[in-house]
Formats: structure tokens, sequence, C-alpha cells
């Protein structure tokens, strides 16, 4: 069964810093596109990062570039998202989730075009 789960979130001061990992089971990692979404109350999904399934190439939304570093280990099955400098605006849950057929490898940042799904971590940045 192909599954996703994510872990490190919790609560931070702003300024502080947390990662979040993404542990793939029951498929092999190497040849999927991940991507890291958050959902905060009221508002809608919005893509945070991906990397592709190489992690030749990654992107970044605006408001995260500079903060959030996005990396992979195919070996350990494992994604990673480094925040750092988090704002309360970071709040949110994140969710992870695999691309099994990326366009030529590449990742996107559209919610639709992820097949899977983590159930999600709790980020909370507050004083």
């Amino acid at each position: 069964q192909l599954q996703l789960v994510e872990s490190g979130g919790g609560l931070v001061q702003p300024g502080g810093s947390l990662r979040l990992s993404c542990a793939a089971s029951g498929f092999t990692l190497d040849y999927y596109a991940i991507g890291w979404f958050r959902q905060a109350p009221g508002k809608e999904r919005e893509g945070v990062s991906c990397i592709s399934s190489r992690g030749s190439s990654t992107n970044y939304a605006d408001s995260v570039k500079g903060r959030f570093t996005i990396s992979r280990d195919n070996a350990k099955k494992t994604v990673y998202l480094q925040m750092n400098s988090l704002k309360p605006e970071d709040t949110a849950v994140y969710y992870c989730a695999a691309d099994l057929a990326p366009f030529q490898g590449m990742c996107e940042m559209r919610g639709s075009q992820y097949d899977y799904w983590g159930q999600g971590t709790q980020v909370t940045v507050s004083s």
C-alpha cells in the first residue's frame, strides 16, 4: 500500500525553525515528484514547495523563498522541509503529496497534479 506520513510539526516561536519529514512506504520514491502544501483555517490549500524525482529541481512559493528548503533522500524514502525564520502566517496544517507520473520528472505546485497525500502535521508559530 502506498502511504505518506508527515512528522515534525509542533509549536514554535516566531523566528524559530522546524524540520518536517515525509516518509514514504509501499513504493520506490526515486521516480516521483514530491510537493509540500499547507492549509490554514479559513484559507485555501496552497503549494509551498516541491522537488523533482531526482532532486535536481525545486520550486518554492514566493512567501517562503529564502526561508524554507526542500530536500530528499531517496535511499531513506524521505523528503524534508526545513523551515527557518518562521512567521505566524506560516501556521497551518502541512501536507506532503506524491506525483506518481511527473512530467519529465519535474514538479508542480498544483494540488490536482498529485496522486497520494499524507494526513498532515500541524505547525503553529506563536509567541
